[in-house]
């Protein structure tokens, strides 16, 4: 298995051109068509209309929209034909809510962005990277708006709980772990839900090896009401990790997306790019 297809969203927000060239990075790595997905949020215009003076910025901001599109969309079609790489852009016209998990059900793996709190032009629905992981049936690699890999995954750290997620995840991000220096599987108070494991973590790393990875297995103990999450980023910067793997929880409750405890941690504060699959 390798990265084929890959599909990366795109918008108007800040972190755009840098997940675009990371996005370029990895289609040219490993050989894959790219296709940029243009989707933002967009209000229903009739909103605005009923409220004083709106009409007209909201008319002023769609052309400024318009005009950051289309650089871009430039932009992309030129990186493509420096970096010599196959692909297509798209301008969604559904939501991105919609349009980017539909896109990327026919691709191997999903380049988006972690939330931004500090630049509006991220925002593109409520929720949009967890009902990305949770509604795409791929792996979803999410970048940070505050870090500084540009081409994640000479060293790749596996977040092992002996989860049906986690073992997911293993297998989506294979391809990384192929081209990694080196690999670690990193399981928290000797991954309980793995109890018939002799060393924990030893059989996920033995199916790892065997696709020849160089992969080492480390063990850590938290306190039982630790945070899950912040163990892994803090194991993940101790031992020099640019890319965390694992599995994503989470269900729906009525009309609420719960996640777990450990991924929206994860979602919230990431350092690294995080390949999530569930």
């Amino acid at each position: 298995m390798t990265y084929k297809t890959i599909v990366v969203h795109l918008d108007t927000s800040q972190r755009a051109h840098p997940r675009l060239e990371l996005a370029l990075r990895l289609a040219k790595q490993f050989d894959a068509h790219l296709t940029g997905v243009f989707a933002v949020f967009t209000p229903d215009p009739r909103s605005l209309y009923v409220m004083a003076g709106t009409a007209e910025y909201y008319v002023t901001h769609e052309q400024l929209r318009e005009e950051h599109r289309g650089a871009l969309e430039r932009l992309f079609h030129a990186e493509l034909s420096r970096a010599e790489v196959a692909g297509e852009w798209i301008t969604a016209d559904a939501p991105a809510s919609l349009a980017v998990p539909h896109r990327g059900r026919c691709a191997d793996l999903i380049i988006a962005s972690q939330d931004d709190p500090g630049d509006p032009e991220s925002y593109v629905g409520d929720f949009f990277p967890e009902n990305l992981i949770m509604s795409a049936g791929r792996p979803v690699l999410l970048v940070p708006y505050a870090s500084s890999v540009t081409s994640p995954g000479a060293h790749v750290m596996v977040g092992w709980d002996g989860s049906r997620e986690a073992t997911r995840a293993v297998h989506d991000a294979l391809p990384f772990m192929r081209a990694a220096k080196t690999t670690t599987v990193v399981t928290i108070n000797g991954a309980r839900d793995e109890p018939r494991s002799r060393i924990p973590g030893a059989d996920i790393a033995t199916l790892i090896a065997r696709h020849g990875v160089n992969v080492e297995v480390k063990d850590i103990d938290v306190a039982n009401d630790a945070s899950i999450g912040d163990a892994l980023l803090s194991q993940a910067s101790a031992i020099g990790a640019d890319l965390l793997v694992m599995g994503a929880y989470g269900h729906a409750r009525w009309q609420e997306l719960v996640m777990g405890g450990a991924t929206r941690t994860i979602l919230k504060s990431m350092t690294v790019p995080v390949l999530m699959s569930h």
